[in-house]
């Protein structure tokens, strides 16, 4: 099975050292979508201890990676990395499956999926 989500090396460093800090350590990365923002879809990752049954799920760098069934096809193909500027660092997330994003690149909408866009 491939990966609906890939986690380049540098955003996976950056997640085993935010599970570190937090005493998250051997801990789940669930990577989800949820109604809301200016374009209807946003992005949501945070750490889990179990899987649930509706996840699919695969290891990459040594961090499990979950995914709800009903999130994969508008996450499919997505990229989360992690780039370091001079103003600090982030994640950056690239999704194939967005057809619209806000200006502040948080929100997204799908060509199937519009959400539940929020004024802002």
């Amino acid at each position: 099975m491939s990966e609906v989500v890939t986690i380049t090396e540098a955003a996976a460093f950056q997640i085993k050292e935010m599970m570190k800090h937090n005493g998250e350590e051997g801990s789940l990365l669930r990577v989800a979508v949820k109604g809301g923002g200016c374009s209807g879809l946003s992005y949501g990752m945070g750490f889990e201890q179990e899987a649930g049954e509706n996840d699919q799920k695969d290891e990459q760098f040594g961090i499990a990676v979950l995914v709800d069934g009903e999130d994969a096809p508008i996450l499919n193909g997505t990229v989360i990395d992690y780039k370091q500027s001079l103003m600090g660092g982030g994640f950056t997330i690239e999704n194939p499956n967005a057809i619209a994003s806000c200006g502040c690149g948080s929100s997204f909408k799908t060509a199937t999926n519009a959400g539940t866009p929020e004024n802002c």
